[in-house]
């Protein structure tokens, strides 16, 4: 194929649908003070009373059992949720539920309303290789979906030398908001769930890390029995 030609495109297209942007609304901790539940003390400590509203933070997910309505996404995305909320492609919005998660692992299973949902497949075994190209797509900085490419740069890799889960580490630009994202390999087939960034500079450097799908596999198989 003609070096002008070449394109993820299709793929994209395919897999694209089954990606997702996750909201969740967090408990303020303004209002777990029961002493900031009072006007008279917020007033007096000049706590204005938007601070008891829930906080929101977003992220992204796939899913990946259209008939059950299973979505794929970061622990940490999802942890002490007071209401998480799905939006697919086509901009419904699913309240969703968690039905299993994995601290350890940083990987949470949300399920939704089963209804004309479309997933992406789950990868049945780890055979990346350092090498190959993959894209990440999600929701940075809560702009919406995005798809960005790379390559695999490395596997096995562990944040902390106690981690106990090896990440496929990849160069494809992920930023806050991604977290939680597919990592795509070009048969179309989820083989991580983008997870972390190195930030030193507080900015995307090339260097990502994602869980790899046979972990992966073990939280939802736990999920669904």
């Amino acid at each position: 194929m003609p070096i002008s030609r070449l394109t993820v495109a299709p793929l994209v297209k395919r897999i694209s649908p089954a990606v997702v942007n996750i909201a969740v609304a967090y408990p303020s901790p303004y209002a777990q003070n029961p002493l900031l539940r009072d006007p008279y003390f917020r007033r007096h400590f000049g706590v204005p009373d938007v601070a008891l509203e829930p906080r929101l933070s977003a992220g992204s997910g796939v899913i990946v059992d259209a008939a059950r309505g299973l979505v794929l996404t970061n622990a940490h995305v999802v942890k002490d949720g007071l209401v998480i909320v799905v939006m697919l492609q086509d901009q419904r919005k699913l309240e969703a539920r968690l039905v299993g998660v994995s601290p350890d692992a940083d990987i949470a299973v949300l399920q939704i309303p089963a209804r004309n949902l479309k997933a992406a497949p789950l990868a049945s075994a780890d055979t990346a290789e350092v090498g190959d190209y993959v894209v990440a797509v999600g929701n940075p900085f809560g702009l919406g979906q995005t798809v960005t490419a790379g390559i695999v740069s490395a596997l096995g890799r562990g944040l902390t030398p106690q981690s106990p889960v090896g990440l496929i580490q990849t160069d494809a630009p992920i930023n806050p908001g991604n977290s939680g994202g597919p990592l795509i390999n070009m048969r179309g087939e989820v083989i991580g769930i983008n997870t972390a960034i190195l930030a030193p500079f507080e900015g995307n450097v090339g260097i990502g890390f994602a869980v790899p799908a046979s972990v992966v596999r073990d939280v939802l198989r736990q999920a669904r029995s």
